[in-house]
């Protein structure tokens, strides 16, 4: 699905299914050097049990035109405008690392609108260490090949992460390959990862949040430790915290756990029919 968003088309994925507005509707927001296909399990379940997916890829990555966000900020504006242009008044809000981070700020920036809020493998402040900012510039690749290999738990497949051969770390060495080369002007894996650095507003943001809020971590998460989220979880007025058995890529190191987490958590309003 194409939406225009700021003038240029957003690719959002819906799961297979076509969007209907009835239905309540789930953004999903990825993180660095990825795209909308890490939410593939999940968005897929939601698509076929009553719900909207919105899975996006943000500016200048991959299937969306657009400048890429620079800031947190400037992504939680483009979230709420994506919302606008799908003629959402609400919506769930789900964000993985930095798209953790998009989603807190758009929520706290329209609480109204936001029904429910998970954070996955979320922290605050979630620094970059000076060296690996440098190395997304200067040796990508290398800064690449450290990102995955601190993401996971295990470089061997789990069973059924998606399905018998697949590798979990080459597929992502492979997907963040293809999304730093979907943009030739501007290096995407830089400007994620500074945008995170130099987010600020996550204490903030978090008391100004009026909906529930789920915080999905993992135990062995080497790039966002669990430890690092608990400003966050502590901020929130109405918090509800998973632990999973796993590291950063809580959604294909442990994708059935995953979806049991928000499953368990999302609800689903009354329509109103208009009658």
């Amino acid at each position: 699905m194409i939406l225009t968003v700021n003038q240029a088309p957003t690719y959002c994925y819906t799961g297979g299914k076509p969007f209907d507005a009835a239905k309540p509707t789930a953004i999903f927001i990825h993180g660095v050097l990825n795209d909308h296909s890490v939410w593939i399990l999940q968005t897929r379940y939601l698509a076929h049990h009553g719900w909207n997916v919105l899975a996006l890829d943000l500016p200048g990555h991959c299937r969306s035109a657009g400048e890429p966000p620079q800031t947190v900020e400037e992504a939680a504006d483009f979230v709420l405008a994506l919302m606008d242009a799908a003629g959402l008044e609400k919506a769930v809000l789900i964000g993985h690392s930095f798209g953790s981070l998009i989603a807190l700020e758009a929520a706290s920036r329209a609480p109204a609108r936001v029904r429910q809020l998970v954070l996955v493998g979320t922290a605050f402040p979630m620094r970059v260490s000076p060296a690996l900012l440098e190395l997304s510039v200067s040796a990508p690749m290398k800064a690449l090949e450290m990102v995955n290999v601190f993401s996971r738990s295990t470089l061997a497949p789990p069973p059924s992460a998606m399905g018998p051969g697949t590798w979990v770390y080459g597929a992502s060495m492979a997907l963040g390959r293809r999304v730093l080369a979907s943009n030739v002007k501007t290096n995407v894996f830089y400007t994620g990862f500074k945008a995170c650095d130099s987010y600020q507003n996550g204490l903030q943001a978090v008391t100004n949040v009026t909906c529930p809020v789920l915080f999905v971590l993992g135990k062995v998460d080497q790039m966002t430790p669990p430890k690092a989220a608990q400003d966050l979880i502590h901020g929130a007025k109405n918090a509800q915290v998973v632990y999973l058995n796993g590291g950063h890529h809580q959604m294909n190191e442990t994708p059935e756990e995953m979806l049991a987490a928000l499953t368990g958590f999302l609800t689903v309003e009354p329509v109103a029919t208009g009658h």
